[in-house]
């Protein structure tokens, strides 16, 4: 996979700022999370199922939120403005992970930060949308993905640095996290433009109308059920990390796990999404799920760091594969006017299914062990794939 300096060149400025700020604010957030499945399991002695409860109902929250927030910026027509406040109220939490003394209150602190990534989540895809034309469509959300993927991988390393120049200390750590999250919030207030009209302003009234999610179209609701039955074989990455503890990572170590998933992402999500706008998205889409069961099949039943590693980096593949992938097919099938709550029902059913995923391995894993969940996941990626064939060809999903 290639991308040209030509393509890198076309992608609108709004969307490299907007790459910039989730750079940062994941920077921020992977400082942390790179670190909280070992806080939460040595600190706070929780078990795998809590660490999975814990996860899901994160995730979940940032999908729930994400319908209404993406739904609000249609009507109003104000995507940076959400976008923005999303940005700060995750910024915000960020002292909470520092005071947490339970799983509770950890509970509670990626509550918080996930309200704020679903405010901003819907609204943000829907703004790139909104500023990049249908051929450049696949280039700008892998640009997006995989400068936000950068910050996924240099949380962790620096996580790891810290961990040794300040001799373990999670909560000094997690401190000092707030710092690239505050620089988000300040790139995006003086960083982005949103465009004159972006979306029409209609009366923001409440509940959203169920002619609305009809208006979406067919062809929406097709991708969207191929891609929350594959966010079923999707757990949290944090299963990564304590793959990584049952082959001896010791917990100083332990983000290297995600330091290795994330380069891999980084560094392919961009030419991904660009090779997606020239040769199609279900090829793509099948190579993504191929990847995800390879990696699944790997961590399941390999043993060891050179498996361990192997694995994590198919994940990351199957990640830059997908991920800016199935953003590009919601916005090339999405009404223009709907993209939005497009967006925010696709995050929905979409961290729903997380949810479940998560919880369901974190069962697996504490009942029969570590292979179970992986091999648990292979099998459903393994029927969205037989699944995927219900998409037509082409450039475009729809």
């Amino acid at each position: 996979m290639k991308l040209s300096v030509a393509t890198l060149k076309s992608v609108p400025a709004g969307v490299w700022a907007l790459g910039f700020v989730s750079l940062l604010m994941d920077l921020s957030s992977e400082m942390i999370h790179g670190l909280l499945p070992v806080f939460m399991t040595t600190a706070l002695g929780a078990g795998m199922a809590t660490v999975g409860l814990v996860e899901g109902v994160a995730e979940a929250t940032a999908a729930v939120t994400k319908v209404f927030s993406g739904w609000l910026s249609d009507r109003i027509g104000k995507r940076k403005l959400l976008t923005g406040f999303g940005y700060g109220l995750a910024a915000a939490s960020k002292p909470l992970f520092v005071v947490a003394g339970s799983v509770g209150w950890v509970m509670f602190a990626r509550f918080a930060d996930r309200v704020g990534k679903g405010i901003r989540g819907a609204p943000r895809d829907a703004l790139i949308a909104d500023i990049t034309e249908p051929g450049l469509r696949g280039a700008a959300f892998g640009l997006r993905q995989s400068l936000d993927t950068v910050g996924a991988f240099l949380g962790p390393a620096v996580a790891i640095a810290l961990m040794y120049l300040l001799g373990g200390n999670l909560r000094l750590i997690f401190a000092l996290a707030a710092l690239p999250a505050i620089g988000a919030v300040l790139l995006i207030v003086f960083g982005v433009k949103e465009p004159a009209h972006t979306a029409p302003r209609r009366e923001a009234r409440v509940p959203i109308a169920w002619s609305e999610l009809g208006a979406l179209g067919a062809p929406f609701w097709r991708v969207l059920i191929l891609a929350t039955v594959f966010s079923l074989a999707r757990f949290s990455e944090a299963f990564l990390v304590l793959r990584g503890q049952t082959d001896g990572i010791g917990p100083a170590l332990a983000p290297s796990v995600m330091i290795a998933m994330n380069i891999v992402y980084a560094g392919l999500a961009a030419p991904a999404g660009a090779l997606s706008d020239q040769l199609g998205r279900r090829g793509l889409l099948a190579l993504g799920l191929g990847a995800l069961i390879a990696a699944d099949l790997v961590l399941g039943l390999g043993t060891g760091p050179v498996a361990l590693f192997a694995g994590v980096a198919l994940w990351g593949l199957h990640m830059a594969l997908t991920q800016g992938l199935f953003s590009a097919m919601i916005a090339d099938v999405a009404p223009a006017g709907l993209r939005g709550t497009a967006f925010g029902v696709y995050n929905l059913a979409g961290g729903l299914a997380l949810l479940v995923a998560s919880i369901g391995a974190g069962v697996l894993w504490s009942r029969f062990g570590a292979p179970s969940a992986f091999l648990a996941g292979a099998a459903v990626c393994a029927l969205v794939l037989a699944g995927s064939g219900a998409l037509p060809q082409g450039k475009r999903a729809g």
